[in-house]
């Protein structure tokens, strides 16, 4: 290699990685900010997460399993939002259809923290503790889906179609701006969960669990601040289709219907009217389109869809950690806070890269890089802990910090080629109900994963002391979440092509 050729070598690797540095950065503008201030709240809710797990554990009786049967409940708000994005589009409230909507989102998540706070401090009483955590989650849930929504629709109108002088801007610049949205939108999600992430642990080993559920009334402040601070472009209001938000609002009826019942597989069967509903309701958008538009959104999303779907341990592996490998409130927030700089770090480095690559090459990659680096994790549910310690002289939590440095940086980037998918080709005047059923549709992928996760802890039965079943049900996990998503890509990605 002669010198000169190896001085423009380092100039392409400079150029390259200042370009990865500073595009998020040029990529800002201050009209993006009260979206990203809502992405940033929804990061910070991790503030009551290690309180939220431990007393969970120590104080109420949900088992495993039923946790995981929670989880089903309360992501299935994710999967109407199509009654929230239909009115975002066509019911202004006060003459606000965007602001408003924030303020609602922050008053159920502000009525959610209430509730857990008296949960845990005795002083709401009209349901048991068990049944109050139930609710507050729901509430809480619901009022991050509703700013949620109005974040995603706010995400493809905040992008100029046109030039100063009114003429159109090229596609291809348009498209590349609406994934640097989606990009920043992600990046400001991961800053909220940095910011929080150790302090959570922290606050969690000082205070009491009432105390840091009344701290975290401070999140919807942050999402309130930030439609307060900036002037919203004014919205022209489409005109209601009754077939979505009427369709929608009897489903979810339909939902909390079947929720207050203990009829077998209500889960199942709310899941299987979750698919067709949301499947009808997106090929009524999607029709409309090019048939080759068509084809490439049908294909991509299938396989973001099984990417999603796969099950997780649940909560018996953060039991297990607490109970056997001694990880206490302190340092889970020192894992958390680990993860969130590397989550941030990595989403910082690789976001730009992977807005320019195919949605299959970035799911084959994260699929098989994941997998590598979550064996440590299960190693640690083996026994890797006492060799390491014989052997080496490091034990549990230095191998689950290397754990949670390896894996946190690709925790988020999945989203990435999704939501760009979805802001390409969101249609004017629809933009929050196209948002919410497709963010619906990938939602109920997570639902699909929850069920699975509560098959398996109904299968493999952890309770507090007894996680002999931890390693089966975790490496299950490993194993499926590897051979079904690169099943998928290979079986449809060439369709994509």
């Amino acid at each position: 290699m002669t010198a000169a050729s190896d001085v423009h070598e380092r100039g392409f690797v400079w150029a390259r990685l200042e370009a990865a540095l500073l595009n998020p950065i040029r990529a800002f503008r201050p009209r993006y900010l009260p979206l990203l201030m809502v992405y940033f709240a929804y990061g910070a809710l991790g503030l009551i997460a290690v309180a939220e797990s431990f007393w969970v554990k120590k104080a109420l009786t949900l088992s495993p399993a039923e946790l995981a049967a929670l989880n089903v409940w309360i992501t299935l708000p994710w999967t109407v939002k199509m009654v929230f994005g239909e009115l975002v589009d066509s019911v202004p409230i006060l003459g606000s259809q965007r602001r408003i909507y924030v303020f609602i989102g922050a008053a159920f998540i502000a009525a959610g923290m209430l509730l857990l706070a008296g949960a845990a401090g005795g002083w709401l009483t009209f349901a048991s503790p068990e049944n109050l955590y139930r609710l507050g989650a729901f509430v809480s849930v619901l009022g991050v889906v509703i700013q949620d929504v109005v974040a995603d629709a706010m995400s493809a109108e905040v992008v100029d179609r046109e030039n100063a002088d009114g003429t159109p801007r090229p596609k291809e610049e348009v498209d590349r701006e609406l994934g640097m949205v989606q990009v920043l939108g992600r990046l400001a999600l991961s800053f909220g969960m940095f910011c929080v992430a150790g302090l959570s642990g922290w606050i969690a080993s000082v205070y009491t669990y009432e105390a840091v559920f009344l701290f975290g009334l401070i999140i919807p402040l942050i999402s309130i601040s930030g439609a307060l601070l900036i002037k919203l472009r004014p919205v022209i209001p489409s005109a209601i289709d009754w077939r979505i938000l009427g369709g929608g609002i009897m489903f979810g009826a339909f939902v909390l219907a079947l929720a207050g019942t203990n009829i077998p597989y209500n889960q199942e069967i709310v899941f299987a009217v979750s698919m067709a509903v949301v499947c009808s309701m997106l090929w009524r958008l999607v029709r409309q389109l090019e048939p080759e538009t068509q084809r490439a959104i049908f294909y991509a999303a299938l396989i973001i869809f099984v990417y999603r779907a796969m099950p997780l341990v649940g909560q018996g592996y953060t039991w297990f950690a607490i109970d056997v490998l001694g990880f206490d409130e302190a340092f889970q927030g020192t894992l958390n806070q680990i993860g969130a700089a590397l989550a941030l770090l990595g989403m910082w480095l690789f976001s730009d890269a992977i807005t320019r690559r195919p949605v299959t090459q970035v799911l084959l990659w994260l699929t098989i890089v994941t997998t590598v680096l979550s064996l440590p994790g299960f190693g640690l549910t083996l026994g890797l802990a006492d060799w390491t310690e014989r052997v080496f002289g490091f034990g549990a939590r230095t191998i689950a910090i290397i754990d949670t440095a390896t894996t946190s940086p690709f925790a988020q980037l999945s989203m990435i080629p999704m939501l760009t998918l979805i802001a390409i080709y969101a249609p004017a005047g629809h933009r929050a109900t196209w948002f919410a059923l497709m963010a619906s549709f990938m939602n109920l992928a997570l639902v699909a994963g929850a069920l699975q996760t509560k098959y398996l802890n109904e299968i493999f039965v952890i309770s507090r002391g007894q996680y002999e079943n931890v390693p089966v049900i975790m490496g299950i996990c490993l194993v499926v979440g590897f051979v079904v998503p690169i099943a998928a890509i290979m079986i449809f990605g060439r369709r994509l092509r």
